[in-house]
């Protein structure tokens, strides 16, 4: 039993001002063949899982293509073919295959393609025959359309937000995946759909309103007929007419009950849609509390999170801090900037260097003007560590990266742009996460998993930028409306 095994991960944001291109993807890895295992070993990711099942079912993995870029913009039409003829290349070279597993996003989008993964599912399937099974992977924020569905193709999505379980994921998925090669299931999806869009900030399924919902996921598929339901709160950062939220339901040649398990989940997520409403605060007012609280306070800087494809290198954290004077305070003050070139001139100083920057807005230079700092250079490091959480083991690479001292502040001034989930961003550049006052962290909600046992307060702020946790404040063009949260209606399923 020949299985091939791929990744291109990637969640667009098209609300960002630049596009994302090969290099994106080379500045964190872009591995084929055999280089696939040897460097994604001992992660945590879809793969991995999905090597671990098909080893234990005695069958043979192939290896095509492994890659992820940055959140960021939508790719430009010549990084897409690249990823495409790439991952066809390999795949014509690993023929015959019993089958093949993919781990994708879900919400990855080119210059003129708002269906990355649909075109990727549809290059795959022209090469390989028809009755060749396909088994997808999906991160919980895929935007899920009729349009993604496709014969002899399966798609099963994250149950866990923070994200979790990703090598589970890519078990369970290579499972269905040999259990339909053997001829022992006959996947079948059915998807349901309502005019809603979820704030990442209230919609965990470790806490709040949607473990309810992860509960009643997890006992529909105790049927026998039912293989998976998966929930998809979509990435809200995507100007589609058809974006809102959506499950996806794979059951064993059962359509009809399928359909009705994925229109009651869609029920009961719609029946919560107030109950999902972010409790957010000012940012004046998140530094306000956190000054006042003893211990560590983390706040989210929502508008500019890094993981939903901002850019990293808004300035309203830093620029609020110092004119509120929080450097002149005793308590240290965490957090990070993108600016590439700022971190290269800081370094040419050296450690202990006193320098005079422009900080900011190297990349979203429509979202506001740089800020003039003052510090002294206290660490210089390359950028790599390992994550902990979600992406457990895996090299994170945030380039030449430099902490400055302003004051009490600590800023660490990063050249790449990356996943704010982890504590290593800190950690890793000499920063004691038991010492601060306060901690800021460009992330909605993923950076509870590592920096909630650190914390004696989690704030999220609503800060501004290309990932506006308020969905109310986002800028759609397309959006099909009416929708809630940005328009009061109450509508019954919409699929």
């Amino acid at each position: 039993m020949r299985i091939a095994i791929a990744q291109i991960i990637q969640e667009s944001n098209t609300f960002v001002p630049f596009s994302t291109t090969v290099e994106h993807f080379s500045a964190q890895y872009i591995r084929r063949g055999r280089d696939v295992l040897d460097g994604l070993k001992n992660t945590k990711v879809e793969l991995n899982g999905m090597l671990a099942s098909i080893e234990e079912a005695g069958g043979t993995p192939i290896p095509l293509l492994a890659t992820h870029g940055s959140c960021g913009g939508p790719l430009t039409r010549e990084c897409f073919d690249f990823l495409l003829n790439s991952l066809e290349q390999e795949l014509i070279k690993s023929l015959p295959l019993d089958g093949v597993a993919l781990a994708l996003h879900g919400s990855m989008a080119a210059e003129d393609q708002e269906d990355c993964e649909g075109e990727i599912i549809e290059r795959v399937s022209k090469c390989i025959p028809s009755d060749t099974p396909i088994g997808v992977s999906l991160d919980l924020h895929a935007h899920v359309t009729p349009h993604l569905l496709k014969p002899n193709t399966f798609f099963i999505g994250y149950g866990a937000y923070p994200h979790t379980d990703m090598f589970e994921t890519g078990q369970k998925t290579a499972q269905v995946l040999i259990d339909t090669i053997m001829g022992k299931i006959q996947p079948v999806m059915s998807i349901s759909k309502k005019p809603m869009i979820i704030s990442p900030v209230n919609s965990r399924t470790t806490d709040g309103p949607m473990t309810e919902v992860v509960a009643k996921a997890r006992e529909l598929e105790q049927d026998n007929d039912i293989l998976a339901v998966s929930y998809f709160m979509v990435q809200p950062w995507l100007d589609f007419e058809d974006l809102g939220f959506g499950t996806l339901v794979c059951s064993n040649a059962n359509a009809v009950k399928g359909q009705k398990a994925a229109d009651f989940i869609c029920e009961m997520v719609w029946a919560r849609r107030e109950a999902l409403l972010p409790s957010l605060t000012t940012l004046e007012e998140a530094i306000d509390l956190g000054l006042r609280s003893p211990g560590v306070t983390v706040i989210g800087d929502c508008g500019d999170a890094t993981s939903g494809g901002a850019s990293g290198d808004n300035i309203t954290v830093l620029k609020t801090l110092i004119e509120k004077n929080v450097h002149q305070h005793i308590g240290l003050t965490y957090l990070t900037l993108v600016d590439a070139p700022g971190a290269l001139k800081a370094s040419q100083k050296g450690v202990g260097s006193r320098v005079k920057l422009s900080l900011g807005h190297t990349l979203s230079k429509e979202d506001g003007n740089p800020l003039i700092i003052e510090g002294q250079v206290k660490t210089i490091t390359d950028g790599l560590f390992k994550m902990s959480a979600g992406l457990e083991g895996a090299e994170m690479n945030f380039g030449l990266t430099v902490v400055l001292a302003i004051g009490s502040l600590r800023v660490a001034v990063r050249s790449v742009s990356g996943l704010e989930w982890d504590t290593g961003q800190f950690t890793s550049v000499g920063l004691d996460l038991s010492l601060p006052n306060l901690v800021f962290v460009k992330s909605p909600s993923h950076f509870r998993a590592t920096f909630g046992p650190y914390a004696d307060q989690i704030l999220t702020a609503d800060t501004p930028g290309a990932t506006r946790v308020n969905i109310k404040k986002v800028n759609y063009k397309k959006l099909r409306r009416p929708i809630h949260p940005i328009d009061i209606i109450d509508w019954t399923n919409i699929s």
